[in-house]
């Protein structure tokens, strides 16, 4: 299909829900590029980063896993999680590839390329930042917590979400945002994987200034818990919008009406795997995107 060779996507957010987005834009090739979340640190990616430091790679891992079509020796080395009572007990071999190869390379975008062009991933993914930061936020009862487990155990609401320390975006993902035709925000975890690329001054400016893609919101299929649970659609979006400086949602896409969203246009439309409801069908977002980029 022409539109596949004509028209760029890029993906913002972070592990499942990013990783389901990308999987859905396959058929574009090196014409979607995925920007995904860096601040996790908890499970391996976190002992990870206590030990080695560096950026979170557990999202992109999980990413990556999602576009593998074919099955192999090097995809399932990848997705190997050991098990055991000793110190590699639940860390993943992706991870630690990945941490390796970052070791070796120039930069961590090069140690992803060298696992796309292994496991012949052709959708580019590219770490929202190079450096390390965590996520910082700030609860209506004055209480700051720092790090992504911290901020989803939050029990209170937030009035501010941030990056520690204030880190450069990839100019690459910069890049790939300017020259879109349309950039996806979520599904997934709205403050840790959506709103932490947006938190990054030059992303949300490159949004701010491309003002011919279209930008889209894709609702979850079940409520999240912590923090991000408490605040409602209409405060999501404003939160975006205020992080790409004004730049207005162009469509909401969900499975549930949303009459009081009326500064939004609101598409409702079948989302859920057919035997999963929790799960994005793949090819239901596909469908979606490609009639809005056929518009």
């Amino acid at each position: 299909m022409t539109l596949y060779k004509q028209k760029k996507v890029v993906a913002i957010g972070g592990g499942h829900g990013l990783g389901r987005m990308l999987s859905a834009l396959k058929d574009f090739g090196q014409n979607a590029t995925g920007i995904v979340a860096t601040t996790d640190n908890g499970g391996s990616t976190g002992r990870i980063r206590h030990c080695q430091g560096g950026i979170a790679w557990g999202d992109t891992r999980n990413c990556i896993n999602q576009l593998i079509t074919s099955p192999s020796i090097s995809s399932m080395m990848f997705e190997y999680r050991f098990k055991g009572s000793g110190e590699l007990d639940g860390h993943n071999l992706g991870n630690l590839m990945l941490t390796a190869l970052d070791n070796l390379s120039v930069r961590p975008l090069d140690a992803i390329n060298l696992i796309r062009n292994m496991l012949k991933v052709d959708i580019n993914i590219i770490p929202m930042t190079e450096h390390p930061c965590d996520l910082k936020a700030l609860a209506e009862n004055g209480h700051w917590v720092t790090g992504e487990t911290s901020v989803d155990e939050m029990p209170d609401k937030l009035v501010r979400l941030e990056l520690s320390p204030q880190v450069p975006a990839t100019s690459e993902g910069v890049l790939a945002i300017e020259q879109a035709d349309a950039i996806i925000l979520g599904p997934g975890s709205f403050l840790t994987s959506i709103m932490a690329p947006l938190l990054l001054p030059e992303v949300g400016r490159a949004i701010e200034n491309n003002s011919n893609a279209k930008l889209v919101f894709i609702e979850n299929l079940s409520a999240e818990h912590g923090p991000a649970g408490k605040m409602t659609l209409k405060e999501k979006l404003e939160w975006c919008e205020r992080s790409c400086r004004g730049r207005k949602i162009d469509i909401v896409v969900g499975e549930e009406e949303h009459p009081e969203l009326t500064d939004w246009q609101c598409l409702t439309t079948s989302l859920a795997s057919p035997n999963r409801e929790w799960r994005h069908d793949r090819g239901k977002l596909q469908s979606v995107i490609e009639s809005l980029l056929s518009e």
